[in-house]
């Protein structure tokens, strides 16, 4: 599934979501709610100023009123004054008003769709009772206990239709487990001890035989209990882009309030001195401060975070920490293991190649045979391949009547006997000995095909049947479709791609060459992973992994961005800070994509604010300084109807370019695969021309708007 189908697969403006997120809008009006947002909470503070005018103008005590006594009018007439401004001011209260609880519902609404991925995680919570075990045996005495009882080393037992109480480590058994409830995936996977694959997950049930499990988390740390409160953004904290943005942010609009807080009294002395015109008023000010903050990227910088993570959590992807999701946008280097990754993770049989004397059909037909009970994925493409290429029909083994010979790793070699058949099917060494020990001899023309194969990084396997060989089977690490052209949008991107392998230099090559990736490392250790990572870092270089052993933790500890399968040992999942519950090792390209997406948004809105702050400084300038100075209406360059009119139209549209950008917060731009050069000439020239732009459209049509409705 593409980002962006990812993105569709649930409603942008979900009704449920949107009537909550109104609610909480209001919710977040809280002061100390607002204090994390500085830029916003002068706003917040602007607007209960303005309620407070709004007040006193209506019952003839504003500031119109004592500028009329100044002047020498009436206490009547002043009163009257003062009540005739209540219009003006009242717009401006309540559009400063939306515009805090535009920016709260914008961050409302990121966290709701993160609220509502949580509720469908708890529902999986369930408070079971299970078979705790005296003793790590099957047959040891056991007490029914709650499962939230259950702390951190006991050992429990879990039978067919039961639910895995809590986190933990298979220490005896092997079983089907459903995961669904987990992963969204109907499909069952396999879980046993001493591997890989002997960490489970409270919540998922088992389907067939039985497990003993230690449990490895208390109650509160399972990893449901933390995915949950991840998605809700509990645990959510700044990232350090997010944090430098803040500060930047907040030192705008301290410079502003400062610069705002002189024009008073400037206005009032210029006034004096002049005899002419009359001050400036506060609610003027305050919406000229507003104006000139960056209101749009301060009320939407929250929801541009929230969001990130919740496209992982969409993605099946849950991030540990927003600044795991905002390193993987930053990422320099990929090292992708090659099993499963980058090739489809088994070898397949991709050509016959008989010896002098045997044809093709021969020697498919001899190899199918062979394989008819080798249940392994190789053994199966060999039989299929045989189908395919010759339409030899899949025989059924128990209507031949044969007696198969099973693989060991002693022999190296499986086969078949049949009527007087004897095939065999190896290692070209262990056929060699076969044939050898019954005093035929092994073709020179074979070595030499079998050294050719394995010069490219493919597998030969020799066939023979009796004395005689019959030619070569090459399997192969089939590379997925499409995976060089994403490597390639990668390089575009400017991050390196490094294939990590346990395979000799030889097949490491060819696969690498292949598949296009940048480099590769063959034959490799936990240790050299290790090594690898911290070269790269040295070089100033961010690192993304992924893995699922216990022999990757050391390397995913290190790694900036470490994904873990979700079918990874606990010693893995401890050591990254990102969990993919698809257990698809390509997701790290993903990953990687959505982090790129998020620094990208927050570039984009960031660039289309400042832009904006500009615009909105030609029309309010003018219109706030015109009652001191009124040759200052030659710079209405935009045929404003009123000063007044200005401003509320300045204001109605600072509030309302923060709704309209919601769904491009949430969403996110779209992703594209260029260079940070390439991307900061996008932005400006898209985001940061359109900013410029959008203001004088859109504050134009309001003042049309309310020229018409005489509102001001």
């Amino acid at each position: 599934m593409t980002l962006e189908t990812r993105a569709q697969s649930r409603p942008l403006l979900d009704p449920p979501i949107v009537r909550q997120a109104v609610i909480d809008a209001f919710k977040k009006l809280n002061p100390r709610l607002q204090l994390r947002n500085p830029v916003m909470f002068v706003v917040l503070v602007g607007a209960a100023l303005t309620t407070i005018l709004l007040i006193l103008a209506v019952i003839g005590q504003g500031e119109a009123a004592q500028v009329a006594l100044d002047n020498g009018v009436s206490p009547e007439a002043a009163a009257q004054a003062s009540r005739s401004s209540a219009p003006f001011i009242f717009v401006i209260t309540v559009w400063l008003w939306f515009t805090v609880l535009f920016a709260n519902f914008a961050e409302a609404m990121a966290e709701g769709r993160g609220k509502a991925q949580a509720d469908s995680l708890r529902k999986t919570r369930r408070d079971v009772m299970t078979k705790k075990l005296s003793s790590p045996q099957r047959t040891a005495k056991y007490t029914l206990v709650s499962a939230p009882t259950l702390r951190k080393g006991d050992i429990v037992l879990v039978e067919a239709d039961d639910i895995i109480p809590s986190d933990g480590e298979i220490i005896e058994g092997v079983a089907s487990v459903d995961e669904s409830a987990i992963t969204g995936e109907s499909a069952p996977v396999i879980r046993e001890s001493g591997g890989d694959r002997s960490g489970v997950t409270g919540g998922t049930r088992v389907l067939s035989d039985w497990l003993i499990v230690q449990i490895t988390a208390n109650p509160g740390e399972a990893f449901l209990d933390r995915m949950i409160s991840l998605v809700e953004g509990a645990k959510r904290q700044k990232t350090p882009n997010e944090i430098a943005l803040s500060i930047l942010l907040s030192v705008f609009t301290i410079i502003f309030l400062l610069a705002t807080m002189t024009l008073l009294p400037y206005s009032i002395y210029a006034v004096s001195a002049t005899g002419e015109g009359s001050p400036i008023t506060v609610t003027v000010l305050i919406a000229l401060l507003v104006c000139l903050i960056p209101t749009t990227i301060g009320g939407l910088l929250s929801a541009i975070g929230i969001a990130g993570m919740d496209r992982m959590i969409q993605a099946n992807v849950i991030a540990m920490s927003g600044r795991a999701v905002e390193a993987a946008g930053d990422v320099d280097v990929l090292l992708l293991d090659k099993t499963g990754t980058i090739t489809l993770g088994n070898r397949q049989a991709t050509e016959f190649i008989p010896v002098q004397g045997v044809t093709a059909e021969q020697l498919a037909d001899a190899a199918q045979i062979a394989s008819l009970a080798d249940e392994t994925p190789e053994g199966r493409s060999v039989v299929v391949l045989a189908k395919d290429k010759f339409k030899i029909r899949e025989r059924q083994i128990h209507e031949l009547g044969a007696t198969f010979i099973p693989f060991t790793a002693q022999t190296r070699m499986s086969g078949v006997d049949l009527d007087g058949r004897h095939i065999r099917k190896g290692a070209a060494d262990a056929i060699r000995a076969y044939v050898e020990e019954q005093g035929a001899h092994f073709p020179q023309a074979v070595q030499t095909v079998v050294d050719d194969i394995a010069r490219k990084g493919a597998t030969p396997l020799v066939v023979a049947e009796n004395k005689r060989v019959l030619g070569v089977i090459q399997l192969k690490d089939i590379v997925k479709g499409g995976i060089k052209e994403r490597f390639g949008e990668l390089r575009r991107m400017g991050i390196k791609t490094v294939m990590i392998t346990g395979d000799n230099l030889l097949t490491a090559a060819a696969i690498a060459a292949e598949a296009g990736v940048d480099d590769y490392l063959a034959q490799a250790t936990p240790e050299a992973k290790l090594k690898l990572i911290r070269e790269q870092q040295q070089g100033g270089r961010l690192v993304a992994m992924t893995g699922d052993g216990t022999n990757d933790a050391p390397a995913l500890a290190q790694a900036d961005v470490a994904v873990v399968m979700n079918n990874g040992t606990q010693a893995a999942k401890e050591a990254g800070n990102m969990v993919d519950l698809d257990s698809n090792p390509t997701k790290l390209i993903e990953i990687v994509e959505i982090g790129k997406q998020l620094l990208m948004t927050r570039g984009s809105l960031t660039t289309f604010s400042i832009a904006n702050d500009v615009s909105k400084y030609f029309a309010i300038i003018p219109a706030a300084f015109a009652s001191t100075y009124p040759q200052l209406g030659a710079l209405n360059v935009m045929g404003l109807t009123t000063p007044n009119s200005a401003i509320a139209s300045a204001v109605i549209f600072n509030a309302l370019i923060i709704i309209f950008l919601i769904p491009l917060a949430l969403r996110g731009v779209k992703y594209r695969p260029v260079r940070a050069s390439a991307l900061l000439r996008r932005n400006l020239l898209v985001y940061g021309l359109g900013g410029l732009i959008a203001p004088f459209i859109g504050i134009k049509i309001i003042d049309v708007i309310l020229a018409a409705l005489g509102w001001v």
